[in-house]
């Protein structure tokens, strides 16, 4: 989510920064699950990637959903960039992904059904102007000179920065799409778990949702080339970071991690003032170039937290950000996978008793195993397929200790929306290695296919 952040005074000391990140400590019975989304549109006759203006783009969409579904306009410079609607956010990526940021709900049945509520709004307003989606990890055929442009100074700011800092950050911003999991913490302690946990894990989601196996029209040689694009981005924001593991690890550690992290920008009356690469150090000194003489406030330090990209991170709840865009189904199946690890203590327990073993290497190792082979990545006698059986495990046992009914009391827990996950590790196929058997199969190799028989 891209929306700038509102709200907060002057950062006085840098004991306010921790206290920013304490105060999303909530009792178990006000942790929430927010699942987010991404897909790519295109339009329907030609394959081509969505532009922002038009009669068939991105703003028609936008539009079609304020006029429609009754979502409230979100502007910059007179764009409308987003919308907003009963504590969800609908936004847009670099190259026009349309991102559902879903609200903060009770249980995995809420989240599904507004899951399908949006797909359901979205497909409407889409019919009518010729366009379609889908649910991919990777742009499979597009290549960076196709992708448009959209209209956001944040994101103007970051493209002309990632050439400096890495190979594939262009790649990540214009040609990728992900889904992920925001969840609750109780304490500090619980924090540490929860965030270890899904450091170490995430390599598990990565293979799972591998969904990402094309670029530039042919194959990639990866399950998941979304991953593979993660880890030549920019290593000062993003990874495994094995400081985590560390003994005494807490908001403390993670304020210091985020302070040394440099900056994209600052956001004043409605702009985006230019603070590529400068230090929020400095910022609370008064000395940073980009505004000298000026100290921060709680939204700059909310907004700098934003621009840090690790398998998962911290704010006021910790995101999953490891898994590939998908096909609808397998949209709740992730935070049914996370909350069933992480909202059961005798499941987080299990869950960390599975990985507190695995050294900073093992735990790199096996991202990138799950990047280029899926469900059969190996590292040394650790199987992605074996360990990712006993994690599907644990989180269903975590969804039926949780007993969250749905369709009023139809549905006795979560524990199916775990289904599309069993189906990959009974076959070992994961979407990636469906994909691949359709190019190599009935598509012969023309890889247009992709978007009649995939799409919303």
């Amino acid at each position: 989510m891209s929306i700038p952040q509102t709200g907060g005074g002057p950062i006085e000391n840098k004991a306010q920064l921790a206290e920013y990140l304490a105060a999303g400590c909530k009792p178990k019975d006000q942790w929430r699950i927010g699942t987010e989304h991404e897909k790519f549109g295109y339009c329907r006759d030609t394959l081509n990637p969505l532009p922002y203006d038009g009669p068939r783009s991105i703003r028609a969409v936008l539009e079609g959903l304020r006029d429609r579904f009754g979502w409230a306009p979100v502007l910059e410079a007179g764009h409308i960039i987003g919308l907003e609607k009963d504590g969800a956010n609908v936004s847009l990526e670099p190259g026009g992904q349309l991102e559902l940021s879903g609200a903060p709900l009770d249980n995995i049945h809420q989240t599904c059904d507004e899951v399908n509520q949006h797909l359901r709004e979205v497909r409407s307003v889409a019919e009518e102007i010729g366009v379609e989606f889908i649910g991919l990890g990777a742009a499979p055929v597009w290549n960076h000179d196709e992708m448009p442009v959209m209209p956001k100074g944040r994101y103007k700011l970051m493209t002309d920065y990632m050439d400096r800092v890495g190979t594939m950050g262009k790649t990540m911003m214009y040609r990728t799409c992900t889904v992920q999991v925001n969840l609750d913490f109780g304490s500090e302690a619980d924090m540490v778990q929860k965030l270890r946990v899904a450091l170490a894990l995430q390599p598990v989601a990565t293979a799972l949702f591998a969904n990402s196996p094309f670029l530039d029209g042919k194959p990639n040689g990866h399950k998941s080339w979304r991953a593979r694009v993660w880890r030549d981005l920019d290593a000062a924001r993003t990874g495994m970071l094995p400081f985590v593991f560390d003994d005494g690890f807490g908001f403390d550690a993670w304020v210091d991690y985020a302070l040394d992290v440099p900056m994209y920008f600052v956001y004043r009356d409605g702009k985006y003032i230019d603070a590529l690469g400068q230090s929020f150090r400095d910022f609370m000194r008064g000395e940073l170039p980009a505004l000298p003489g000026e100290i921060p406030t709680l939204s700059d330090w909310a907004d700098h937290l934003t621009t840090i990209f690790p398998e998962a991170r911290v704010k006021k709840f910790i995101e999953m950000r490891g898994a590939d865009g998908g096909p609808w189904r397998r949209l709740c199946a992730l935070p049914a996978l996370w909350v069933g690890l992480c909202y059961d203590q005798s499941a987080l327990d299990a869950a960390w008793d599975l990985a507190k073993g695995w050294d900073a290497e093992t735990r790199d190792s096996l991202r990138i195993a799950a990047s280029v082979d899926g469900l059969a990545g190996k590292v040394g006698n650790l199987h992605l397929h074996d360990i990712a059986r006993e994690v599907v495990a644990i989180a269903e046992s975590g969804l039926k200790a949780r007993g969250r009914e749905g369709a009023g009391g139809m549905l006795p827990d979560e524990t199916h929306f775990l289904n599309a996950l069993k189906e990959t590790l009974e076959t070992g196929q994961t979407p990636a290695d469906e994909l691949l058997a359709r190019y190599h199969g009935d598509w012969q190799g023309d890889l247009n296919r992709i978007y009649a028989d995939y799409s919303y």
